[in-house]
Parts: C-alpha cells; structure tokens; sequence
C-alpha cells in the first residue's frame, strides 16, 4: 500500500509508469483469482486503491497546471 506523501513526491511521468504496473499487477491478481484463488483476496482492494490515490495527484496537477 503506497503512502499518499510518497505518491505526492514522484513526478508525473513516474506516477504514469506506477500506475500502468499497478493495472497489470491488478489483471494478474484478478486472473489468479478466477483461476485458482488468492492466498489474500484483500490484496486487489488495496491495488485498486492504490490506482485511485495515483489517479487523483495526476488530476489534481493536470487542474493546477491548466489554471496556471
């Protein structure tokens, strides 16, 4: 689980790459768990959160950015 301060500190195009992992490492689970199960099914919460927490400093800097 990444830390909103830590998320706050990358720059954009870290934060582009962090997430296009993060989708694929959600897909995997996703899949592992249709397949044959996860060991900890709470693991895709915290992966889509972590997508979300990334997805908002994008925005809030594209906002910032356009106001400017």
């Amino acid at each position: 689980m990444m830390k909103i301060n830590k998320i706050k500190e990358m720059s954009s195009p870290e934060l582009e790459k962090e997430l296009s992992e993060l989708k694929t490492e959600l897909f995997k689970l996703r899949f592992s768990l249709a397949t044959n199960g996860l060991d900890n099914p709470l693991k895709i919460k915290e992966v889509r959160k972590d997508i979300a927490r990334i997805k908002t400093i994008l925005r809030q800097r594209e906002l910032t950015s356009n106001n400017n």
